[in-house]
C-alpha cells in the first residue's frame, strides 16, 4: 500500500472522528432530561422502538441537508438553501421557525436550569436563593458568557461537556444496581406516540450541517459517516439513559416530576438512602442544560445579528433580545421544561429538521434530471413522501397533546 493511500486514509479517519464528535456533541444535551418523562407511560421496549424510529428519521433528514448543501457554493446555510430552492417565502418560513424553535428551547433550558442552579447553590455553599433570584443569576452568569463571544463559550462549554459526561458515567455505574427487570418489562404501546415530539427535540443536530460540510471539505463519504456515527452514539447514550431511569424509578415519581415541569433527575430523590446519586444526577442535569443553553443562545445571537446587521458594538442588545423573551416566559411559568421541549420538537424540529429538508430535496429532484444532478440522491420520492408524512404526523400529535 502506497504512502499516499495511507495518508489519505488517515485524513479521512481524522475527518470522520472530528465530524462524529461534532454531531454527537450537538445532539446529546438537555433533551435527554425530558425523554424518560414522556416514555415512562409507554415503557422501556416501546421507548426503544420510538427512539430508533426518531433516530432514523432525523439522521435521514440530516443527510438530505447534506445532499442539498453540496449543490450550492461553500458556506451556504439552511436559510440560503431555503431561499435558493423555495424562494423568499421559504426563507422567511425557515427563519421564523428557527426563532420559534430556539426560543422554545431557551424557555425549556432556563426553566430547568435556574432551579438546578438554586439547588447547587444550596448544596455547595449553603446559600438559599428565591426562584426569581436563581432566574436572574442564571441569566446574568450565562448571558455574560454569551456576550463575551465564541472563545469564552468554547472554553466554558468544553469544561462543562467533560463534567457532563463524567457525571453521566458515574450516574449510570452507580445507578445500575437499582434497575429492576420487572420495571423494564412493563409496556403500554398506545402511549408511545406522545413521546415523539420530545424525542425530536433530543435528536436535533441539523443546524451544524452547513458548517460541517465546510469543515469536512465537502467530503460526501465523511459527512455521511459522521452523521450516522454521531447520531448513533447519541442513540446509544439515550437508550442507556432510559434503561437506567425507567428501570430504577417508580412510574408515579416520574409522573409527578412531569406534572411539576422539572427535569427527570428530580425524581432521583425517590431513591431513599441514595442522596449521593441524587446530587450526581442534579449535577449532570445542570451541566447538560447549560451546555445546550450556551450553544442555542450563541446561535440565536448570531442569527439576530445577521438579520438586524447591528455589528459587534450592539452585541449586549442582541444578548438581551436573546435572553429576555424566554426569560420572561420562564419567570411567568417556571414549570415549562417538558412542555417547551415538546412544542419545540413537535413544531420547530418537525418543520425545520423534518419537513424543510424533505421539501428542499424534492425541489432539487424536480429541477434537475438525473444527468444534471451533482450527486446521486440518497432516497427516491417515495421515501421523501414517507418522511414528509411522518413529520406531519408528529406535528399533529403535538396539536393533540396541547389540546389535552
Amino acid at each position: 500500500m502506497s504512502i499516499d493511500i495511507l495518508q489519505e486514509r488517515r485524513i479521512s479517519l481524522r475527518k470522520v472522528i472530528s465530524g462524529t464528535s461534532l454531531i454527537a456533541g450537538t445532539t446529546i444535551g438537555a433533551g435527554m432530561l425530558g425523554i424518560p418523562l414522556v416514555t415512562a407511560e409507554a415503557g422501556f421496549f416501546p421507548a426503544v422502538c420510538a427512539s430508533f424510529g426518531v433516530w432514523a428519521f432525523m439522521a435521514l433528514t440530516g443527510l438530505l441537508y447534506v445532499e442539498v448543501a453540496l449543490t450550492l457554493p461553500p458556506g451556504a446555510n439552511i436559510f440560503t438553501m431555503a431561499g435558493h430552492y423555495l424562494g423568499m417565502r421559504g426563507r422567511i418560513a425557515a427563519g421564523g421557525m428557527f426563532l420559534f424553535l430556539y426560543y422554545c428551547l431557551l424557555v425549556a433550558y432556563i426553566s430547568g436550569g435556574a432551579p438546578l442552579l438554586g439547588y447547587l447553590s444550596s448544596a455547595l455553599f449553603g446559600v438559599e436563593l428565591s426562584p426569581s433570584a436563581t432566574l436572574l443569576l442564571f441569566g446574568t452568569v450565562f448571558g455574560g458568557i454569551v456576550w463575551l463571544g465564541a472563545k469564552a463559550i468554547d472554553r466554558v462549554n468544553l469544561i462543562l461537556t467533560i463534567a457532563m459526561f463524567s457525571a453521566y458515567i458515574v450516574l449510570v455505574s452507580k445507578g445500575s444496581s437499582e434497575v429492576a427487570v420487572a420495571k423494564l418489562t412493563e409496556a403500554n404501546w398506545g402511549k408511545v406516540g406522545f413521546a415523539l415530539p420530545v424525542l425530536f427535540s433530543a435528536f436535533g443536530f441539523h443546524n451544524v450541517v452547513p458548517s460541517l460540510c465546510t469543515y469536512l471539505e465537502r467530503d460526501r463519504r465523511s459527512l455521511r459517516l459522521s452523521i450516522f456515527l454521531g447520531t448513533g452514539l447519541a442513540l446509544a447514550v439515550y437508550l442507556v439513559w432510559q434503561w437506567l431511569i425507567l428501570g430504577s424509578l417508580p412510574k408515579d415519581a416520574i409522573k409527578e416530576t412531569l406534572a411539576a415541569g422539572q427535569p427527570v433527575t428530580m425524581a432521583l430523590q425517590t431513591l431513599t438512602g441514595k442522596s449521593t446519586l441524587f446530587a450526581i444526577g442534579q449535577s449532570f442535569a445542570f451541566f447538560a442544560l447549560v451546555t445546550s443553553f450556551l450553544g442555542v443562545a450563541f446561535s440565536v445571537v448570531d442569527f439576530l445579528n445577521d438579520g438586524l446587521k447591528w455589528g459587534g458594538k450592539r452585541r449586549p442588545l442582541l444578548v438581551l433580545l436573546t435572553f429576555l423573551p424566554p426569560g420572561l416566559c420562564a419567570a411567568l411559568n417556571p414549570n415549562l421544561f417538558e412542555k417547551a421541549l415538546s412544542v419545540a420538537g413537535g413544531f420547530g424540529e418537525a418543520f425545520l429538521n423534518g419537513l424543510l429538508p424533505v421539501m428542499l430535496a424534492w425541489k432539487y429532484r424536480t429541477l434537475f434530471s438525473r444527468e444534471q444532478r451533482v450527486e446521486e440522491p440518497l432516497a427516491g420520492k417515495g421515501v421523501l413522501a414517507a418522511l414528509f408524512a411522518f413529520g406531519l404526523f408528529v406535528m399533529g400529535l403535538e396539536v393533540v397533546i396541547l389540546l389535552k
